[in-house]
């Protein structure tokens, strides 16, 4: 029999405190590298800070401020069309889905 050595919880991570203004620019950062097409994941790792951290705070900080042009970005026209086409292509999706959702239920009516 081998015995088990208890974790003494060395593995866990301190709680750390952030500074509004380490928020601020972290989304501002976010931001700005997602806009050139880096993942969340990557610049979390950047930042030593998790992915669902840095998307709470910006949905936090866009509630406060009204969007995006409060916190200091500017989407230039090739991001704005970038992003558009892949809003478009979505809703494009949806729709897509929608149409064969109301084709199968329309058949297991009858």
């Amino acid at each position: 029999m081998t015995s088990r050595k208890k974790d003494s919880g060395s593995s866990r991570r301190e709680r750390r405190a952030f500074t509004e203004e380490f928020k601020q620019e972290a989304v501002r950062l976010m931001h700005e590298r997602q806009a050139r097409g880096g993942t969340l994941t990557q610049i979390g790792r950047e930042l030593d800070v998790r992915p669902d951290q840095l998307r709470e705070w910006a949905r936090r900080l866009s509630d406060q401020t009204g969007g995006l042009k409060a916190v200091g970005i500017v989407e230039t026209p090739e991001q704005e069309l970038r992003r558009l086409r892949r809003e478009n292509a979505r809703l494009q999706e949806e729709r897509e889905f929608a149409k064969k959702v109301a084709v199968y239920f329309a058949k297991e009516s009858r």
